[in-house]
Order: C-alpha cells, then structure tokens, then sequence
C-alpha cells in the first residue's frame, strides 16, 4: 500500500515534493529568486513541518516560465503578472473547448416556437 501512495504522489502535479534549495537547482535559479515570485504571489509553496518550503512540479513550471521572462529583461513583478494571465488564458480556453464539446440543450430560438 506504500508503494501505491508514493506512485500517485510521484504522479501528482501538485504534490509538495521539491525543497527549495532542490527546486532552485531545478531551475538553474537561487532560493532568492524563489521567495521573490512567493512575495508577489505567483507560487506559494507549501510548509513542511519544519516549515520549510516545498514545491510542486505545477509550480515549478509555473516558477520557470517567470525564470524565462526575466531572463528576457521582464522585471519580476510584471513577470509574473505574465504568467497569471498566461495560466488565466489557459484556463479560459479550455473551459472553452469544453463548452464546445458538450452536448448543447435546445437553443432559445428552437424553444420559442
């Protein structure tokens, strides 16, 4: 049963699995740079019970494409205001698709007659 637990948290975006310093590695960035995206909330990691952070691999995606936008010349705070909408955008467009691949009701045109 262990085993089990520890497949679906491998497999669990959002499973809090990366220290910092391991998460900076990751990323080719220092844990400073991780706390800044933290202080204009665009990751807020998780507290183990030392509390020390822990990231997941959703944010450390998230975290690395702010990490490319700087890189860019991007001031972090306005990088990550990009990737909030970027992510706003994405959320958008697939309830979208959802939407269109749903089964529609009867139209309001079809019900007035």
């Amino acid at each position: 049963m262990t085993a089990e637990i520890s497949h679906d948290r491998l497999n669990d975006e959002d499973y809090p699995a990366y220290t910092m310093g391991r998460a900076a590695e990751m990323l080719a960035t220092t844990p400073a740079f991780l706390r800044a995206l933290g202080e204009a909330k665009l990751i807020t990691p998780l507290r183990s019970e030392g509390g020390h952070r822990r990231y997941s691999r959703y944010q450390l995606r998230i975290a690395a494409r702010a990490r490319e936008l700087v890189d860019q010349g991007a001031p972090v705070d306005a990088a990550c205001r990009i990737v909030i909408l970027e992510d706003q955008l994405d959320e958008a467009q697939r309830i979208n698709e959802e939407l269109r691949a749903a089964p529609s009701g009867p139209r309001l045109d079809e019900t007035e007659a």
